[in-house]
């Protein structure tokens, strides 16, 4: 298609500069023309398939460069040389009311040739070129997705041990203190943990769903701490329905605890807070403690919930924690809304 859309451009071009512009067709000069034409998509062709055959393409750009050059040099001689017989037999070679001599047609020739097949190569490296550079952009699209997945992929599969480690630490301070208790944490555990696995079926579930898992660990953790542990929750029910990345607020409770009240005699507080902000939805834990020294990249919960916004959301979801207070610590989470018309009324709170 490209040969026949290139050389009939050409053919278009020659019988219009010499119909409309010189003034100078005759049948004689169509029937070079044509000859000279067939020539070229001829030798075109077969130059063709040495590049494909030699995989041209795939050398360095110098190489490419350095080869396409002999190429068009050695194509174009030869071209010439089967196309200046033919018009010097048939009398063709005729130029400015006289006929030329062989070697003043094959020059001619040979000129013209290298010249068009310098145009051809070009368009035709460019367009492998420009294939070749959409190919490896797909590629690496397609390898970074297959790369995020198996990260989001690693990452699930280390919060849920994590998850249960703790878990079960809890239970075991249970056991010999009340065994009863011991009993209930359990059916508190197998809730979590069916919950958490039906999580696992994709890569983000409702704040609702999640809730449900924070507030059957938290119920487990308040058996161990009893009246240390005391949670309130501010929850904007408009926020039920957001997606969140499954499992990510119980890791924020759990360090929470972990980091917070377990460190405090008296123990305190853990406060849930989900509404709306601008265009985000924002999720926080805070809990009574002291950072000392406790960032956002400090232990794996917190890393990995980094790790799991910056993979789904790249730049546009944000997370931090810091001290509110003397004893106060935030651990907040910003998520874009994906549906803001749906919550076009928050905006202005």
């Amino acid at each position: 298609m490209f040969q026949l859309v290139g050389w009939g451009s050409y053919v278009a071009i020659t019988l219009f500069l010499g119909i409309f512009i010189m003034d100078r067709f005759s049948i004689m000069g169509l029937q070079k023309l044509l000859f000279f034409v067939e020539m070229g998509i001829l030798f075109t062709h077969l130059m063709r398939e040495v590049i494909r055959s030699s995989q041209l393409l795939i050398k360095s750009m110098r190489q490419q460069i350095i080869i396409f050059l002999i190429l068009n040099f050695l194509f174009a001689l030869m071209a010439a040389g089967c196309n200046t017989p033919f018009e010097y037999y048939f009398k063709l070679n005729l130029r400015r009311g006289a006929y030329q001599s062989y070697e003043d047609s094959f020059y001619v020739n040979f000129g013209t040739f290298f010249s068009l097949f310098l145009i051809w190569n070009f368009i035709y490296f460019m367009y492998h070129f420009m294939a070749k550079t959409r190919k490896q952009q797909m590629d690496t699209i397609k390898l970074e997705a297959l790369v995020k997945e198996l990260e989001l992929k690693t990452i699930k599969a280390h919060i849920n041990p994590h998850f249960i480690f703790n878990a079960l630490n809890s239970i075991r301070a249970l056991i010999d203190e009340n065994p009863v208790r011991a009993r209930k944490a359990i059916t508190e555990l197998s809730n979590i943990l069916r919950s958490s696995l039906s999580a696992e079926k994709g890569e983000t579930v409702s704040l609702e769903a999640e809730l449900k898992i924070v507030k059957d660990y938290l119920a487990l953790e308040n058996m161990r701490f009893e009246d240390r542990l005391r949670v309130e929750y501010d929850i904007d029910e408009d926020t039920l329905d957001q997606q969140v990345p499954p499992m990510m607020l119980q890791t924020l409770v759990e360090n929470a605890i972990k980091h917070g009240i377990s460190k405090q005699v008296r123990g305190g507080v853990v406060r849930i807070v989900s509404d709306f902000k601008g265009n985000y939805h924002r999720l926080s834990v805070e809990n009574t403690g002291q950072l000392n020294g406790l960032s956002s990249s400090s232990g794996f919960g917190l890393s990995s919930t980094q790790d799991r916004l910056a993979l789904l959301y790249g730049e546009k979801a944000k997370f931090e924690i810091r001290q509110l207070n003397y004893d106060l610590v935030e651990a907040k989470v910003l998520i874009p809304i994906i549906n803001q018309i749906a919550h076009e009324g928050h905006y202005n709170r």
